[in-house]
């Protein structure tokens, strides 16, 4: 029971909502609109409706009224002189253009007091219209009409019909006769009728016009006031615009003219505050951020020289002439070891800090060809364990950078491969050149070790951010590697990505292809070839 009712709603519910997301692809102006309108229309047509029915009614009851006055006097003056028995035979010549002369001694039933022009009269006996007239006309009525006439109760309602024979609709009343005959008088309804269409035509010229009025009216009106909502969306979508991401603090868009007395002036008013909300907390962040960034850069700047120096008087007292203690010599190597792990921490951490200030990096035609060769021969000679493998194309390609910095990407990625996979792991390195039309350089670090975790990879390109111990098979790594290459190609204009399985782990780096041709060191590789 509960399924078969619950079932036509279902329907209604998707009639509804498919109704709703129709509306919702409108536009509010449109939506306010055409509800304006369609509300005025349904009005206009209920007022046309109550007004074509009243004055119908209204004049009906007039006729109705005249009815009653004449009643079946002209009928019964036809029944009394007898004057048109026989008139409404099948056999008879055409009707008279004009009533006859009464006879002597008969009544003239056209000149009857009360009678109107047009009014009908007929006499029914046993089913048979025995007499026929119409007050200044003629009439003639067809066997249809006469069936129509004598089936017409005797009991003095009024009913209306439509006589073909008389050209149109007549409101009828029959009341019994002397005789057991039945005496019908009719009005015709031409009157009523056109009555009837000068006001349906006079109504629906004056509604398709305010409707018309309304329309262009209520376009203007509510055009103007969606004005200021207007101004409150394309102040957002300005704000939208601003290159927040590069570091831009200043919002100086705000929504004019928000007037609090109105609901889309509140609205105005409560973004703007928001805005200036939101420049207030990116000033608080850029300045943050550029104390951190300079603490950053003065840390690292003054901690490479005691660094340095440590490094230097752990060294010296290493070649001491006399005999180290065992424990001495282990104390002073790990003293050495640290202190290189703490200059390359603070290098990066330097490198890191002058890129995030935005310091410009040379500009230069670099040959990649050349840097992949030279980056997998280095891997090869710290990491023999491995093997190397590159997909070169036959020519150089050239980009424009800053050559120390684009092989300092090509050492991390090849370290990070070499550090973070099994003995044995297969890397690849892979350089396509920019084909006809293409403006961009790919280059590519491939290797076919365990993979990185998924839960890694959305930050592996972040500050600090170490692989598990399942991918991890050396200490030292400082998490900065991938950071300062994801800073570096940013810096370059290019982008990386990484995409990891277990099997395959691939890092992408897609850089500005160079423009013109370049003359660059030449490069003997082949296309694919083994370091």
């Amino acid at each position: 029971m509960s399924q078969g009712a619950g079932g036509p709603d279902r329907p209604a519910r998707a009639g509804t909502s498919r109704l709703g997301g129709w509306l919702a692809g409108r536009t509010l102006r449109w939506r306010l609109i055409t509800g304006l309108v369609t509300l005025l229309a349904v009005a206009c047509a209920v007022v046309g409706l109550v007004i074509y029915v009243t004055l119908q009614r209204a004049l009906l009851n007039q006729v109705d009224a005249q009815l009653m006055a004449a009643g079946g006097r002209y009928a019964a003056c036809m029944e009394a002189n007898d004057t048109m028995e026989g008139a409404g035979d099948e056999g008879n010549a055409a009707p008279p253009q004009s009533p006859p002369a009464p006879a002597p001694g008969e009544q003239d039933c056209s000149r009857i007091t009360g009678q109107a022009a047009g009014t009908f009269g007929a006499r029914v006996k046993n089913g048979v219209v025995t007499a026929q007239g119409i007050v200044s006309g003629t009439s003639r009525l067809s066997a249809a009409d006469k069936a129509a006439l004598a089936q017409l109760p005797p009991d003095g309602r009024f009913a209306t019909l439509d006589l073909d024979s008389l050209h149109g609709d007549y409101r009828l009343s029959a009341i019994p006769g002397h005789d057991h005959d039945v005496l019908i008088t009719g009005v015709p309804l031409a009157g009523v009728e056109a009555t009837l269409r000068k006001v349906e035509i006079a109504t629906l010229t004056v509604f398709g016009g305010a409707l018309l009025f309304t329309g262009i009216i209520g376009s203007v009106f509510v055009g103007l006031s969606l004005r200021p909502l207007r101004r409150v969306a394309a102040t957002a979508t300005r704000v939208t615009e601003l290159p927040l991401a590069s570091g831009e603090v200043s919002l100086p868009e705000r929504v004019p003219g928000a007037d609090p007395r109105t609901e889309v002036g509140q609205v105005g008013a409560a973004f703007n505050r928001m805005l200036g909300h939101v420049e207030a907390a990116l000033t608080r962040r850029a300045a943050s951020e550029a104390r951190l960034r300079r603490f950053a850069a003065d840390a690292s700047h003054e901690l490479r020289t005691p660094l340095a120096a440590i490094r230097g008087y752990a060294e010296l007292a290493r070649r001491h002439p006399g005999p180290v203690p065992g424990d001495i010599a282990h104390a002073l190597s790990r003293v050495e070891s640290e202190s290189a792990r703490m200059s390359v921490l603070v290098d990066e951490l330097l490198l890191l800090a002058q890129l995030d200030a935005g310091r410009p990096l040379a500009c230069e035609p670099v040959d990649l060809t050349r840097l992949a060769i030279d980056a997998a021969s280095d891997a090869r000679a710290a990491t023999p364990d491995h093997r190397w493998r590159l997909e070169l194309p036959g020519e150089p390609v050239m980009v424009r950078g800053d050559e120390h910095r684009l092989r300092q990407v090509l050492a991390n990625l090849m370290g990070n491969a070499g550090g973070h996979t099994p003995p044995g792991t297969t890397v690849t390195v892979a350089l396509a050149e920019p084909g006809p039309g293409a403006s961009s350089v790919v280059l590519s670090v491939t290797d076919d070790g365990p993979g990185i975790p998924a839960d890694l990879q959305p930050g592996l390109f972040e500050r600090f951010v170490r692989g598990d111990s399942s991918r991890s098979h050396a200490a030292g790594s400082t998490g900065l590697g991938l950071a300062i290459v994801d800073a570096v190609t940013a810096a370059h204009g290019g982008s990386v990505g990484v995409t990891s399985r277990p099997g395959r782990t691939s890092f992408v780096i897609t850089l500005p292809g160079m423009e013109g041709p370049l003359s660059g060191r030449a490069t003997d590789q082949t296309t694919s070839r083994h370091a």
